[in-house]
Formats: structure tokens, sequence, C-alpha cells
């Protein structure tokens, strides 16, 4: 195993997560209270990078747990295009790490303009995005300084778990809340399962996962192709088999990204199928099944930061300092 700030800072996660659920319980209890008041009819997310792919698994979070509409914005239709959307009766979430790009800013600007209910999840407390939204729900997971987002992307999963829970007053989901920390610290003591072995000469694969599990597929293939130079593409299991299948057969290398809740047979079923067509398999997965089903995604994603890692280091490349990327991106 290497000892990078990457994967120094991932195993961070069990503790950072911990601190930061008992900081922020009576501020998703209150914002929670809000918007059971507010009963908002659709909810739009904004983001960008990690934090767009974060929004992917708030969407559906949000549509399984609360039932209502969720959907990614378009940043550029306000800071490009200059234009507002009808967001009255809508919940805006902003997911920012630093809360500083110009087009996030001015996408949460026109939200608040145009009626939404705006809450920002965001680790720079002092950051401009603060001052626009209504209400913050702080990430805290400290400085990070690994340009790839790991402990930060994991503590945006947690911070949307629990608003999420205590919006809904899901008992049961907010108990799991409690499990989260233990989880991923024995994910974190578990053998490695993307090994540099397993994917050998690979430098395009795909990664299949399906519902929450697609959600972080795509912050998975993000990761394979900012840290280890592999470029690699998410698809849900199920729009795989609509046509990108055919590439199985020309010796494609696939990630299985498998999460143990109410997707997991229907998921199984498509594995198989690409397995029967030859394609070469590497299986993420969490290790204790009875951990809750909305969790069971941090738990693979917290395994695979330290695996790709070492993946990164053994092609030769320094994960925490990826050629031609900073730490804070600001695009208008």
């Amino acid at each position: 195993m290497t000892q990078t700030i990457m994967e120094q800072e991932a195993k961070q996660a069990p503790s950072v997560i911990q601190a930061q659920l008992a900081a922020n319980q009576v501020k998703a209890q209150q914002i929670g209270e809000k918007l059971r008041n507010i009963d908002p009819k659709m909810v739009m997310i904004i983001g960008r990078g990690s934090s767009d792919h974060a929004g992917v698994f708030g969407k559906y979070l949000i549509e399984v747990e609360a039932n209502v509409p969720t959907f990614a914005a378009a940043p550029s239709v306000s800071s490009v295009y200059g234009k507002t959307l009808k967001l009255q009766d809508a919940l805006v979430i902003v997911i920012s790490q630093s809360g500083r790009s110009p087009d996030i800013l001015a996408q949460a600007e026109m939200a608040k303009k145009a009626g939404a209910f705006c809450v920002a999840l965001v680790n720079d407390e002092t950051s401009p995005l603060a001052e626009i939204v209504d209400e913050v729900l702080p990430l805290k997971a400290g400085a990070e300084i690994s340009v790839a987002a790991t402990k930060s992307y994991l503590a945006t999963l947690s911070a949307l778990l629990q608003l999420t829970a205590y919006w809904t007053e899901n008992e049961s989901l907010v108990a799991a809340l409690d499990t989260l920390p233990s989880a991923l610290s024995d994910i974190i003591d578990s053998p490695a399962q993307l090994t540099p072995q397993s994917i050998e000469g690979v430098k395009n694969m795909v990664i299949l996962g399906r519902g929450f599990g697609y959600a972080v597929s795509k912050e998975i293939a993000l990761k394979l192709k900012e840290v280890s130079s592999i470029h690699a593409e998410a698809f849900s299991s199920a729009e795989f088999l609509h046509g990108p299948v055919t590439m199985v057969e020309q010796g494609l290398a696939i990630l299985n990204c498998a999460v143990h809740d109410e997707s997991e047979k229907a998921h199984q079923e498509q594995i198989d199928e690409v397995t029967a067509r030859g394609a070469d398999l590497v299986h993420l997965r969490q290790t204790d099944l009875s951990v809750h089903p909305r969790l069971a995604p941090l738990v693979v994603l917290q395994r695979f930061y330290l695996d790709v890692a070492e993946v990164a280091v053994t092609r030769g490349f320094n994960p925490d300092e990826p050629k031609g990327l900073k730490k804070v991106t600001r695009t208008l």
C-alpha cells in the first residue's frame, strides 16, 4: 500500500464524517423541518466535477426517499446565457468545496432571486456562496491537500444522507448514520479489490453500476482518469446493454460497482450478460452486507479511493498532483 497524501486523506473519512454528523445534527434537523413546511415540488442540484457527481447520488437519494423530482443544473444557463429559471417552490442544493467558482455563484444567485429555497453543502464556510444561500450545511472535511478529492467527497455524500434522513423523518436511515464511520473503517482494513495486477496494461475501462451504484460510478471513472490516466466511462448497467455492450467483444475491461440494495438482482443479471460476452471484470463491492443500503455506495467508494492511489503510483503517476489540475477550479 502506498502512503500518498490522497491515501492518507481518504483514511481520514471515518473520523471526519463522525465529527461532521455530530456537529451538523441540529442544523440538519432544522433544515429538514423547513423543507417539510416548504414542501418543495422539485430539487435542482448545482455542482461541477466531483460535486456534480455527488449530485447524481443526491438525485437517487431524494427521488427514492422523498419522492421529489430532482435534476442537475446547467450552470452556464446563468453565467454564460444570462437566463433565469422558474424556481418557485423549488429546493436548490449547491455543492462546492470552495464556494468560489463564478459559474456556481451565478447559478446560486439566480436560484435565490427566482424564489428557490437554497441550501449550500460547502467545505469553506467563509466562502461567498455561504452569503448567497438560505442555509449552509458545512461539510467539515477540513483542509484537503491532494488535488484528488476523497474525504471531502465522502463528506458530501454523508451530508446529503443526513439532510434527506431528517427531511423525510426516516428513522432507520437516521439510526444507520451512526454506523457509517465504523463501516468505512472496516472496509479500509479489508483487502484491496482493484489492484495494479488486476488491470495491468488496461488503458480503457467501463464502470458499471445501477441506481446508487451508478451514482458513485461516475466519481470512480473521474478518479481513474484524473490520477491514473486510464480512460474510464461510467454507465448504468441497464443503459450499457442498449448499444455500448457491443464493445465487450473487442476485449473491454469492466469495473463492476456492486452495492447490496434493491437494484442488486437486476444489476447482477446485466453483469452476467457482459461476463457471458467475454468481458474482463474486476469487482468493487462492500464486504459487510449488513450495511444499510443507502450507506453501501460510500463503503464501496472508500475502498476504491485507497486502491486507485496505489494503481496510480504503480503506473508512475502522482495522484496528489495530477498534471494540469488545480485544487480549486474556477470556471465562468
